[in-house]
């Protein structure tokens, strides 16, 4: 190099560069050399836009032209120019967007979101079809967040603004995710909870409280009149006005109202005027208003100048005075114009500034810019070429947004287009896929082929070798054959009539068979018609007629004002009707046990016949085991076979004797007359069949008539007036149950005359139940009834006695006739009794000496408390209520007397106890009576209660849980109505929860009849309902329409809510599986069911989101609504598989609303059985059950060892358990059974129970006390419902019933039937009669087939013979290829069928093009037969619907010239056509329950394309059997008993495979649930075309996941403890990343790290569930068979899988549905 090259010139700056070599750091001093070469490296490095690389050369930049510098070794750009980024400059930062739409940007420019730089809220944006698309920030909206997001309010389009949150002060709807405000003020709407405000951040007016905070606002209680919003104290009412004038007097309330109105529509106007403000852009409109103003400003200056001139020129020329002081006149006026503009402008500057929140700095700031703006518009001249031009840039934009919105017109056109491409290119997709499995297939078919072949070839020789040598063998065995022949001569001789002895025998076992089943069915036949019963049948008629006439003459022998009377006397009826039935039913209990004598005589002689068909079997095995000998014993004579066989025919004689006296024996047991009778019989029975359907026309109108008297009962009001209209109603009623009652008699007079038919029981079940009906309708009647000294009343409630031993609670209603003189003479008056006949153990109530004196008897000497605090003298004259309560020994009695005059009451309370120790109330189910007001003559009250009847009016309420009436008696004594009406009830009577609130007892229920009445169904569609109980189970909502079903039922303490609305996929559940809300705690909880866009339905609890669900859009079909429980024939139909049980509801609801719409359910047609009101007894939660692993517990601290009285009652069938415990320190109280006796541990001291018998599934009491004499703490009943723990534990129920000992009992009673019923059937099978060995060998193996012996359920769960279920999936299916060749001229077709759905695919056939078709499929829950003749359509429609979930048999038949339709045997259908029949062809395939995907949609309406849902059997075409089908999809075994939501994998085989969004890469994570019915198979299975797969299964109850990166296979284990086939559900989770491998079985969890594969990368291939095909398992993998068992919950990467989705489902999968058993 020369000098000049050489020489370097030292800068300012040193810098250091330097590099790793080894171990060692070389560090150098770069001095940038002015004269280098710009591309060759010097001692100071390469020059600006290049860099050194590591070879030592200088290469430039790769900066894009965004950067003059980058990193040495790297050649990463560094300070990247034009809002650029990136290693080389190539990428626009968030927020920013390049100037191309693909490749590198020059430049990045701010997105326009929606104005660059200024406004921008994008956090990025993006170029596509022609315009920026913005991905918004969090609070802003739009397709150029242009608009705020809801729950944000602001103007985005004004520079400075943003979108702030909305603020309502917790005061908006709470079912709305975001707070509602106006989006551009911020001022919120539909303040809820009695608020108001801007923010709802106060009172609303006639409100007070805190309604920020608290959110307690309160209505105010002034009578109309406002009070203090913070306090509530009532303001004062304004001075009155002087009426001197003609003005009205106004009172200030009006005054406040009208100017808070004014005040309301003022804010509302400046809101508007606000909004506009605020909406003003700072576009095209901003530009024409400075336009203006400029031209203002303009004209005004000039006006100025022109008047200054002319007011100089007039001091100067006099003349022009006048028209100079005009000119100054107008100046003046445009001045003042200009004076009221800018106070205009002022005020909005102030208002804009508040609204705005500016500082004063800030308010200076905008005057002062504003100052400027003006001043450059008066330096500027005026702007009308400006304006010109701009007009003209308005016209284009106009134009060109024309032409925008025609592209983007023809843009969504060809948008709505691609998803059909994209189908198209997807079903193609698959069909490659299938086309390149059938290919690999077929290639390993040929492959195979070629071996066997060879195969084959081997054995063929081989076999020409061994023919050679057999046919050498054949010769000597000719030889052989020869000698014996002519030795077994003999035995053949023998053999021959060995075989007539047997088919002797035979014959004799079908006459014995024929004669004994002959002979039952006549014993049974004859055992219904016994003389006796015929007789007590005929007199049970004559009592019933006699009863009909007793009816009219109580019905018509009194006058028009007996109303009440007739009600009386229809309800003893009913009462008689009651005990006659049960009378009917005691005769045919004992008609049942003489047909089970008769029947025990014919198992007598069923035992002799299969006693002698042992010996006929005996002999049997004898004569063939003399046969075999025979055949193999050469050495036998002649002689001795003869002797044998004379020995077999001697027996065989002996045996056919005692047969013929047996069947002597039985022919003898039939009466002469037996055949006549059993004709006879024949002709009773279609008449009583005929009778049946005339008592169930005859008990509707009873029905109807009974829900109209209760309607008028319970709409029954607070006044005399209110009350004669009721009572008037019910005459009506009773009049038309007078009609209904004698038909009714006649009918069942005439039933219990004929013989009994089967049904018969169930239409006298259905009398039973519209009586018990009728009582509990008769139990809520609220209304009094007047007792005038001499009447009594016998009431009939649900007496438990088990429950009222130990615990007694009544309340009732009474109010003195204080007037009536007999009241002045004798003032003691008895008022009720509950107890024994023979005046034993009772509970009581009377008058004495001015007192309410309450009385009980607990066996030995009576307790009386009296009410002395509150004399009867001084009682009002309206109703009190009195409650008395009984707790062991202890009583008490309540009295609340309610005021006239204000909300408050009175309370007294007085208490007692036995001094004995009798705790029980020992009331006997069959002595037991309930007398209210006074009792009949003949009966003797105890001395304490022997008092005259009452006199006044009594209402019963409550008796423990149940709620009560005197209208449901059992007799009446000496009520009249006309002398004694009921007394009108005041409001007083009732609490405030009594008037709004509805009591459900657990048999009633309320039906609101089209409930569209109040409010339609619509885009957002709510129902709201609040309940309140301590019960585990019940129905709430129930809505049916056919087959389509809703109900929100509590299961288990929480909700529970099924539907289905036709849906392709079946039911949805949705269900608060989380138990975030649990609703059985004996508090009202809000239920709110919100179906929004006819496509989601949510579930909200105490305005708290629990659940919501998705499912296909459909609205609601509903009309009517059940609430509270249904019908029994609704809760037992074909809906009964989707309850979660058929229990009505048991407690409170109030507050019923559909659309926001309020119910009075009792005023409701169709409510059955509630009343009003919500019993506090009710809702106590006395009892509990135990299984085993619970327990309940309180926190309260008592001591138990200083005093302490208590006990309770059980009732269980286990010998051993602990029932009560408490611990104080060391000392333990604790109550236990040991071997069935109870066992007392107090410190140490034990005190057992003599008897051990106590575990019988009977109550049993205990008691124990540790305490002096007396008590001086108060004895309560506890509530359950209040105990801090529980675990495990029901609340209500208990379901140990009965002892062993009577199920013992019953089994033993039955075990000879069984035992005959099991010989009948065996006897019938010949083959395990010759063979039993080789029989039970095949059980054996058929059982060891159905169950894996690891596995606690069957491998093949019931299901019905020979059934397949479809509809899993749209196009679920069996496809068959065998087509007959004479089909075109005659198909012949039959199938069985059960099914729910409305629509359906059945039946499918046509040609390639489906020009010729033939079809049968449902549509709308009818049966349509369709097919072609020519371009003609045939269709054949079912009348009636056959979705009724029973099994229909259905023939469809294409003939030459007639198309024909018939089902069940019955229903003929026929369409007869001309046409030529052999031009009509079809080909293979034949779909059964389903067509594939694109098939039949040119034929058959779409909705009945998709899969038939439901059963499938006993295919026949032509008259034979179709069974094997050549491909099958989705189609399992139609399962019997119950289900749950799942996907089964049967063991026929399947797999699912699922779509393309799914894939399994090097990082993932799946979880699932499985329920195995097999200890191995084949769970997950991922394949990818270079070899790589993951697999998982399991193999005897291990979980192995096993995989393959490329590099080798590694694999990881879980074992359980537990067997996984245990019946229960088992949580799975794989997680992956890369060469990692997690494996989490039930939290029990191994891993396993295999061998980094650097060139891995993601693949998109098919992921198979449950099974694979056999030609991607690789030989490694040990298990291969198919997964059998149910999944559920499967998720990658936490999104949930849905199968029914899926891309494919082979073989017997059942999605949706998972057998439970």
């Amino acid at each position: 190099t020369d000098s000049s090259s050489a020489a370097c010139v030292w800068s300012a700056t040193m810098g250091l560069c330097g590099a790793l070599w080894g171990d060692l750091m070389v560090v150098i001093l770069a001095f940038p050399c002015l004269s280098a070469k710009p591309n060759s490296p010097n001692m100071y490095g390469c020059q600006e836009g290049f860099y050194r690389t590591s070879s030592g050369k200088c290469s430039p930049c790769n900066c894009n032209g965004n950067a003059n510098r980058c990193l040495d070794g790297s050649g990463i750009c560094v300070d990247c120019q034009r809002n650029t980024t990136g290693q080389h400059c190539e990428q626009c930062p968030d927020g920013f967007i390049g100037d191309v739409v693909r490749g590198v940007p020059t430049f990045c420019q701010p997105c326009p979101c929606p104005l660059p730089a200024l406004a921008n809220f994008a956090v990025s944006c993006y170029r596509k079809s022609g315009g920026v698309r913005c991905v918004c920030k969090e609070n802003y909206a739009g397709p150029s967040c242009e608009r705020c997001a809801p729950g944000y309010y602001g103007n985005p389009l004004l520079i400075g603004s943003t979108c702030k949150k909305c603020d309502c002060s917790g005061n908006s709807d709470p079912n709305l995710i975001f707070e509602d405000c106006d989006e551009v003020t911020g001022q919120c709407r539909n303040c809820l909870r009695n608020t108001t405000g801007f923010k709802c951040e106060r009172c609303a007016p006639g409100y007070y409280g805190d309604a920020r905070f608290a959110k307690n606002c309160t209505e105010c209680n002034c009578g109309g009149r406002m009070c203090d919003s913070q306090t509530g104290e009532c303001l004062a009412d304004s001075p009155e006005v002087s009426t001197g004038t003609d003005c009205p007097t106004i009172s200030c309330d009006k005054c406040i109202w009208d100017l808070t109105d004014d005040i309301r529509l003022a804010v509302l106007a400046i809101d508007e005027s606000k909004s506009t403000l605020l909406s003003i852009s700072t576009g095209v409109a901003a530009q024409k208003r400075l336009n203006d103003l400029n031209l203002t400003t303009t004209h005004l200056q000039v006006q100025t100048l022109m008047t200054f001139y002319f007011l100089i020129k007039g001091l100067l020329i006099q003349r022009e005075t006048m028209e100079t002081n005009n000119r100054a006149t107008q100046l003046v006026q445009q001045l003042s114009n200009m004076r009221d503009n800018i106070q205009e402008i002022s005020s909005k500057m102030k208002y804009y500034a508040i609204q705005q929140e500016l500082s004063p700095e800030e308010i200076a700031q905008k005057l002062s810019a504003a100052e400027e703006m003006l001043k450059e518009i008066k330096r500027r001249k005026p702007f009308t070429n400006q304006r010109q031009l701009a007009d003209e840039e308005e016209n284009a934009a106009e134009e060109l947004l024309q032409q925008v919105e025609e592209f983007h017109e023809r843009y969504n056109d060809t948008r709505s287009l691609v998803s059909d491409v994209l189908e198209q290119l997807s079903e193609q997709d698959v069909k490659l896929s299938d086309l390149e499995e059938a290919l690999d297939q077929a290639l390993d078919y040929v492959i195979q082929t070629e071996d066997i072949n060879k195969e084959n070839t081997a054995s063929l020789q081989r076999r020409e070798k061994q023919h050679e040598k057999i046919k050498e063998q054949i010769d000597e065995v000719n030889d052989i054959l020869l000698s014996a022949t002519t030795i077994l001569a003999g035995p053949q001789k023998v053999n021959s009539e060995l075989s007539e002895v047997i088919k002797n025998v035979s014959g004799f076992y079908a006459e014995i068979d024929g004669a004994k089943k002959e002979l039952q069915e006549k014993l049974a036949n004859l055992s219904l018609f016994d003389d006796d019963l015929v007789e007590k049948a005929m007199h049970h008629a004559h009592n019933l007629r006699r009863l009909a006439d007793e009816l009219d003459r109580n019905l018509y022998g009194v006058d028009t004002n007996g109303l009440v009377q007739r009600a009386i006397n229809a309800s003893n009826v009913y009462e008689n009707i009651a005990s006659y039935i049960e009378e009917a039913n005691k005769a045919a209990l004992l008609a049942l046990n003489t047909t089970n004598r008769v029947n025990d005589a014919a198992v007598g002689i069923d035992t002799q016949i299969i006693y002698h068909k042992g010996k006929s079997e005996e002999l049997l095995n004898r004569a063939m085991k003399l046969q075999r000998a025979a055949d193999d014993s050469n050495d036998l004579t002649i002689a001795d076979t003869s002797q044998h066989v004379n020995g077999t025919l001697a027996r065989m004689n002996t045996l056919r004797s005692q047969l013929m006296r047996a069947i002597t024996k039985m022919q003898s047991a039939e009466p002469v007359e037996a055949r006549e009778r059993l004709e006879q019989a024949k002709v009773k029975t279609a008449e009583a069949v005929s009778a049946t359907m005339m008592v169930t026309q005859a008990t509707t109108p009873m029905d109807e008539n009974v829900r109209l008297w209760s309607q008028n009962l319970q709409d029954f009001q607070h006044s005399s007036a209110a009350y004669d209209s009721a009572v008037h109603s019910a005459g009506d009623a009773v009049k038309k149950l007078t009609e209904v009652f004698p038909q009714l008699l006649d009918k069942l007079r005439r039933v219990e005359q004929k013989a009994p038919a089967n049904n018969i029981s169930s239409s006298i079940q259905r009398i039973r139940e519209l009586i018990a009906q009728t009582r509990s309708v008769a139990s809520k009647v609220q209304v009094s009834m007047m007792f005038g000294g001499q009447s009594a009343v016998e009431v009939n409630p649900k007496i438990n006695v088990e429950e009222l031993k130990s615990f007694t609670s009544m309340s009732l209603y009474i109010k003195f006739q204080k007037d009536n003189p007999q009241l002045a003479a004798s003032p003691d008056r008895f008022i009720l009794y509950l107890g024994n006949k023979n005046a034993k153990n009772y509970i009581g109530l009377a008058i004495k000496n001015d007192n309410l004196v309450y009385i009980y008897n607990l066996g030995g000497q009576d307790v009386e408390i009296p009410l002395d605090a509150k004399p009867v003298s001084t009682w009002p004259s309206y109703f009190s209520i009195i409650k008395i309560e009984r707790i062991g020994r202890h009583g008490k009695m309540f009295l609340t007397v309610p005021s006239l005059s204000s909300t408050a009451e009175e309370k007294f309370i007085k208490k007692g106890e036995v001094l004995g120790p009798d705790s029980l109330l020992n009331l006997e189910p069959e002595n037991a009576i309930f007398y209210v007001g006074g009792v009949p003559p003949d009966f003797k009250l105890p001395p304490s209660l022997n008092l005259p009847g009452f006199i006044g009016c009594l209402e019963l309420a409550t008796l423990n849980d149940d709620v009560i009436s005197l209208y449901n008696f059992k007799q009446v004594y000496n009520i009249d109505t006309t002398t004694s009406p009921p007394c009108a009830r005041n409001k007083l009577a009732f609490t405030q929860s009594r008037a709004v609130s509805y009591f459900f007892d657990g048999s009633g229920y309320a039906l609101a009849r089209n409930i569209e009445r109040r409010g339609r169904f619509s885009q957002v569609t709510r129902f709201d309902i609040e309940v309140r109980t301590p019960t585990d189970n019940g129905l709430i909502l129930l809505m049916i329409n056919g087959s389509m079903f809703f109900s929100l039922e509590m299961h288990n303490g929480f909700l529970y809510l099924r539907y289905d609305f036709g849906f392709s996929t079946g039911p949805v559940l949705l269900e608060d599986s989380m138990k975030k809300a649990q609703i059985n705690d004996a508090k009202f909880h809000e239920i709110s069911i919100i179906y929004h866009n006819s496509k989601k339905m949510i579930l909200v609890v105490d305005r708290r989101h629990i659940k919501s669900v998705d499912n296909e859009r459909t609205a609601m079909p509903f009309t009517d609504i059940y609430i509270g429980g249904a019908p029994a024939e609704i809760l037992h139909s074909s809906i009964s598989s989707h309850l979660a049980g058929s229990i009505g509801f048991k407690g409170c609801m109030k507050g019923f609303q559909f659309q926001k719409k309020d119910f009075n359910l009792l005023e409701e047609p169709g409510t059955l059985g509630i009343s009003y009101g919500c019993p506090e007894d009710s809702l106590i939660s006395r009892k509990a059950y135990f299984n085993g692993e619970s327990f309940i517990a309180s926190s309260q601290k008592v001591s138990l060892f200083s005093e302490f009285e208590g006990g309770f009652n059980f009732r269980t069938l286990q010998p051993n358990g602990l029932l009560f415990y408490y611990s104080e320190g060391s000392d333990v109280l604790s109550i236990s059974m040991d071997r069935g006796a109870v066992v007392l541990n107090a410190s140490g001291i034990k005190i057992q129970s003599p008897d051990r018998n106590y575990n019988d599934g009977k109550n049993h009491f205990i008691i124990t006390s540790v305490t002096p004499e007396r008590l001086d703490r108060e004895v309560e009943v506890e509530d359950f419902q209040q105990y801090s723990e529980k675990v495990q534990t029901s609340l209500y129920g208990c379901p140990v019933e009965s002892p062993p000992v009577a199920l013992l009992h019953k089994k033993g009673k039955n075990s000879s039937k069984a035992k005959g019923n099991r010989n009948k059937k065996v006897g019938r099978d010949k083959d395990k009669i010759s063979q039993p060995s080789t029989g039970l060998k095949k059980l054996y193996q058929e059982v060891n087939m159905q169950r894996d012996p690891q596995c606690h359920l069957p491998m093949n769960p019931k299901a019905t013979k020979h059934a397949y279920q479809f509809g899993g999936t749209a196009n679920s299916r069996q496809e068959f290829d065998h087509i007959p060749k004479d089909f075109s001229q005659r198909a012949h077709f039959s199938i069985s069928l059960k099914t729910h759905s409305s629509h359906g695919m059945i039946f499918y056939v046509s040609d390639q093009k489906e020009t010729n078709f033939m079809a049968l499929f449902v549509a709308h829950g009818r049966l349509i037969f369709v097919f072609n003749v020519g371009h003609q359509k045939i269709r054949i429609k079912s009348q009636e619907k056959y979705n009724d979930g029973l099994w229909h048999n259905v023939i469809f038949i294409r003939g030459k010239n007639i198309g024909r339709l018939i089902i069940d045997g019955l229903r003929v259908l026929e369409e007869p056509f001309s046409g030529d029949a052999n031009s009509w062809q079809v080909t293979e395939p034949l779909y059964i329950g389903g067509v594939a995907p694109g098939k039949a949609v040119k034929n058959i309406q779409i909705n009945s394309v998709y899969s038939f849902s439901g059963c499938l059997s006993n295919l026949q075409l032509n008259g034979r059997s179709v069974t094997s089908a050549s491909q099958t999809f989705s189609v399992t075994p139609c399962f019997e008993g119950p289900s749950e939501a799942g996907t089964y994998f049967s063991s026929e085989g399947g797999y699912v495979v699922l779509d393309e969004s799914f894939s399994l890469g090097l990082k993932f994570e799946v979880v699932f649930e499985i329920r195995p019915r097999s200890s191995s198979g084949i769970l997950l299975h991922g394949h990818s075309v270079n070899g790589e797969y993951l697999n998982m299964h399991m193999r005897n109850g291990q979980v192995t996941v096993k995989l393959n990166n490329g590099i080798r296979d590694f694999s990881t284990s879980v074992t359980l403890k537990q067997s996984l086939c245990d019946g229960r559900w088992h949580r799975i989770a794989v997680i992956r990343d890369a060469n990692v491998v997690q494996l989490d079985v039930d939290s029990e969890v191994n891993h396993v790290v295999g061998p980094l594969n650097p060139k891995a990368t993601d693949h998109r291939e098919p992921v198979f569930i449950g099974g694979v095909p056999e030609s991607l398992l690789t030989a490694s993998l040990t298990t291969r068979n198919s997964f059998i068992g149910c999944i559920r919950n499967f998720m990658i990467d936490e999104k949930p899988v849905s199968f029914s989705k899926a891309a494919l489902v082979s073989g017997a999968v059942s999605i949706n549905t998972c057998p439970a058993a």
